[in-house]
């Protein structure tokens, strides 16, 4: 502890902080088979989309899934059929490290979409369509690390002697009237 008043002792304190951070934004292209021919493309979504992830060295490897729905016209226009793919994906997140006094090799890792599967164009592609996805993510890693703090020496401590007061009265009950 402190030799006198002025002086502050240090102390390491080990607590579970977010130790890593990282995004990304992506855009992939999709080739969706369809039965027919197509001669335009009337519409597109990205529906249904799962994802898992784990930290994976210094990156943050993301694994999902998302269904493709196509609506697409065929026959020169007089036909319409709706062309549906689940496509699965593979992204990894590089990380910016934010400690250098991680303890240990268990994470907690949180990863959330900043930016849902979107289609963001659709159009024929030979006897088919493709498909452009942009979907982004951003992550933390959480894991045990080791803080310095500083302690005051006198930090609202009370002797045993001397009571602090705080303003109540022991053993008094006072109750006001309200109305």
């Amino acid at each position: 502890m402190a030799t006198n008043e002025t002086e502050m002792a240090s102390r390491e304190i080990i607590t579970k902080a977010v130790v890593a951070r990282g995004s990304r934004l992506s855009q992939t292209t999709h080739q969706i088979a369809t039965p027919h021919a197509p001669s335009s493309i009337l519409g597109c979504w990205v529906i249904n989309h799962t994802f898992v992830s784990h930290k994976a060295g210094d990156e943050v490897e993301v694994k999902g899934a998302y269904d493709i729905d196509v609506w697409y016209s065929y026959d020169d226009n007089t036909k319409t059929e709706v062309a549906k793919e689940t496509v699965q994906y593979v992204e990894r997140i590089p990380l910016s490290f934010l400690d250098s006094e991680i303890i240990g090799d268990a994470f907690e890792v949180r990863t959330r979409v900043t930016e849902a599967p979107n289609a963001v164009e659709a159009k024929v592609h030979g006897a088919g369509a493709q498909v452009v996805v942009e979907k982004a993510f951003s992550t933390e890693v959480i894991g045990e690390t080791k803080l310095c703090v500083y302690v005051a020496p006198s930090c609202g401590e009370v002797d045993d002697e001397e009571e602090k007061d705080d303003g109540f009265d022991d053993g008094e009950i006072i109750i006001e009237d309200l109305r």
